[in-house]
């Protein structure tokens, strides 16, 4: 029997990184599609790329969502037997910013992916990487599969054109389309302009005296953060239902901002408050105040559960972080740099 074959879009951030890796210890053959740039950004690919000579499982291929052309040929060519769609300008704040960019790619990207599904390999399984963001000014104090959207960014009200076309997509075509609703999910490969990593980043660089001060927003914003590494196994596993659904993801525990914090700095002996100041430049127009996800339905259908803990991930980032400036700072061989 021949490898599943998959297609990632956005494999080179945090999610497309973790998944990448579970699908090629599960024997995939993994198409990973990438934007064209000057600059190499498949850092977080290191431990998984070979050499395209050398006959890799993981192939990338430049693609991009903002243009169906390329979409629909890497889709005819590979005939995948799975695809996650994860590709999207995730920054919610800079979502502000860029928003005809960011609902180009995120919410009218998907649709071009679901085309060349249905046009090309409808046999396909098809993941949306839908966000808890979509909840946005909470409806039900905790919310679920069930739980009414109210969007609060572009990047929100992206996701739930995604959401909706993707069910439409399953209800009208009869497509195996499933959309993961997953909650804050953080690692050690979280994007440094990320508020997680932003905060073990700077803790990395204070503890050795590159950094005075970290500047946030909304320290009062609560959120349900879990670990991404173990979210994708939750995508995976959604895709090997018989039947398509949609799932929350999520520890179903809250946190503000001001905790994660007061944890992390706490933990590397530091205090918080001697170096974190707040600049309303990092405000959100329009504020999403708290976060809780009930993933009973994941626990029940999927066997899934979030294992790592708030403080156990707060620890691993920071730890990470700080090994990370340390090999800047000194180098391989141990000597501080000038």
């Amino acid at each position: 029997m021949a490898d599943k074959k998959a297609i990632i879009t956005g494999i080179t951030g945090q999610d497309g990184s973790y998944l990448a890796e579970l699908l090629l210890e599960k024997g995939y053959e993994v198409h990973g599609i990438i934007r064209r740039a000057s600059t190499f950004n498949t850092h977080r690919l290191d431990s998984i790329y070979m050499d395209p000579h050398e006959k890799p499982k993981l192939k990338l291929i430049y693609g991009d969502l903002a243009g169906s052309t390329t979409i629909g040929k890497i889709v005819r060519e590979v005939q995948p037997d799975e695809f996650y769609n994860l590709g999207a300008q995730s920054h919610v704040r800079v979502s502000f910013d860029i928003p005809e960019y960011t609902c180009e790619v995120g919410a009218i990207g998907t649709l071009r992916v679901l085309e060349a599904l249905r046009a090309h390999s409808s046999h396909t399984k098809f993941y949306q990487a839908s966000s808890s963001e979509m909840f946005g000014k909470i409806q039900e104090p905790v919310q679920s599969e069930t739980t009414s959207f109210y969007p609060r960014s572009p990047y929100a009200c992206g996701k739930v054109f995604s959401y909706w076309i993707t069910k439409n997509y399953r209800e009208a075509y009869n497509m195996f389309t499933s959309n993961g609703i997953l909650f804050n999910h953080e690692s050690p490969r979280r994007g440094e302009t990320f508020v997680t990593r932003k905060i073990t980043m700077a803790i990395a660089r204070i503890k050795h005296g590159l950094q005075k001060k970290l500047y946030l927003g909304n320290l009062d914003a609560k959120r349900d953060w879990g670990y991404a590494k173990e979210y994708v196994e939750a995508m995976w596993l959604m895709l090997q239902q018989k039947e398509p659904d949609d799932y929350v993801v999520a520890t179903g525990e809250t946190h503000s901002v001001r905790e994660f914090l007061e944890e992390s700095f706490t933990y590397a002996g530091l205090d918080w408050k001697k170096y974190v100041e707040s600049d309303p430049r990092y405000f959100r127009p329009s504020e999403v105040d708290v976060l809780i996800g009930d993933a009973s339905k994941a626990k029940e259908k999927l066997g899934w559960k979030a294992k790592t803990t708030f403080k156990e991930l707060a620890k691993m980032m920071v730890d990470a972080d700080i090994a990370l400036v340390e090999k800047e700072v000194y180098g391989l061989n141990g000597k501080k740099s000038n």
